[in-house]
């Protein structure tokens, strides 16, 4: 990877709706090598999609929550865990972490009330969960912009 497709990255990166002339002037291309290039960073993986940024307070998901579980760590339970998560939408991110907790969670619903019946009907009832502990989000202070793509 060179400094051109980095800046291909940080441009989509930015606005990933970019026409391929608009960013072919931004990166100092042609339009042809510049789609050669978007086209081979998507083949690589290093592209992995487009999506849209959507404002959660608009689509009822104003309220969100930080969540620590701690899960049972046998090998089993762990992938029965991680199975179960796909089905919750409300579940908008989901890492396991080495050490504790087992896992981190990022949930959006309307509001405390509906937070308040995930937790006691889906979360609390996941097997092999032995704790949840919850953090409000008060105010998002940094918004994700993209991966930096320094060489």
């Amino acid at each position: 990877m060179d400094d051109i497709d980095r800046n291909i990255l940080r441009e989509l990166q930015k606005d990933g709706r970019l026409t391929n002339q608009e960013l072919a002037q931004r990166v100092g291309l042609s339009a042809s090598p510049c789609m050669r290039r978007v086209r081979q960073l998507e083949l690589d993986g290093v592209i992995q999609g487009y999506r849209a940024v959507v404002d959660p307070a608009t689509v009822g998901r104003g309220f969100e929550v930080l969540v620590s579980i701690e899960v049972r760590r046998d090998r089993e339970t762990v992938e029965a865990f991680e199975e179960a998560l796909q089905d919750i939408p409300d579940v908008i991110e989901a890492h396991r972490l080495f050490g504790s907790p087992g896992c981190l969670l990022r949930i959006a619903v309307a509001d405390l009330a509906a937070y308040e019946r995930l937790w006691i009907e889906r979360l609390t009832a996941l097997a092999g969960v032995t704790e949840v502990n919850s953090q409000i989000i008060m105010k998002r202070i940094k918004e994700p912009k993209g991966l930096p793509v320094d060489g």
